[in-house]
């Protein structure tokens, strides 16, 4: 099978982005010795501009390689796109001391920034950036839409997933089975755009 190699050690990211090539005949691997690179700054204001500059530093240390570098994250309506290109930090940057592990933590500072908030809507946004040699090949962007629930509901995926309400399948995010989460997330329809085009 041909091999992509992703900027990402994250277990969730890889098991999405690996589900939804299969389909494609491609393998997924986190980019050899990924864990000994310094990570760069993630400086930019936006999904693209985070996932570029991602993919351009890690491309430039693998040379001939294909790597993927993606920024993705949860935009809240009513809270002016936040946490946005701040989701994995969300908690941490707001000041407040919740308890419990990262995701717990910022399902609960989402919850407390939404309060009483009856507009909940909101979407997991993904911007997929494919570079070789420290220059961008491909662009790719794939978004699903939902709403913030009050509380945790179902045990899979990571993230947000457990607050992220489908409203055409009456279930959150981290109630669905991995395949048919590949269907609808973000992730999953990024991918799909830059192996569609490869």
């Amino acid at each position: 099978m041909p091999v992509l190699y992703i900027a990402s050690t994250n277990a969730g990211k890889l098991r999405d982005f690996r589900a939804a090539a299969e389909v494609f005949g491609v393998e997924i691997e986190p980019l050899p010795g990924l864990r000994e690179i310094p990570a760069p700054d993630e400086t930019e204001e936006s999904f693209e501009g985070n996932a570029r500059l991602k993919a351009e530093f890690y491309s430039a240390l693998a040379p001939g390689k294909l790597v993927l570098a993606d920024d993705s994250g949860l935009e809240v309506d009513a809270l002016g796109g936040a946490p946005g290109v701040r989701s994995a930090r969300y908690a941490d940057d707001s000041g407040f001391a919740f308890e419990g592990t990262v995701d717990q933590r910022n399902n609960a500072c989402l919850l407390a920034a939404l309060g009483d908030e009856v507009d909940r809507r909101g979407r997991y946004r993904c911007v997929l950036v494919l570079a070789r040699n420290g220059a961008v090949v491909d662009v790719s962007e794939g978004s699903v839409e939902g709403e913030i629930l009050g509380e945790p509901v179902g045990d899979g995926g990571f993230g947000y997933d457990p607050l992220f309400w489908l409203l055409d399948r009456g279930l959150t995010m981290a109630e669905l089975d991995d395949a048919e989460k590949q269907r609808v997330s973000h992730r999953g329809r990024a991918l799909v755009g830059i192996l569609s085009r490869l």
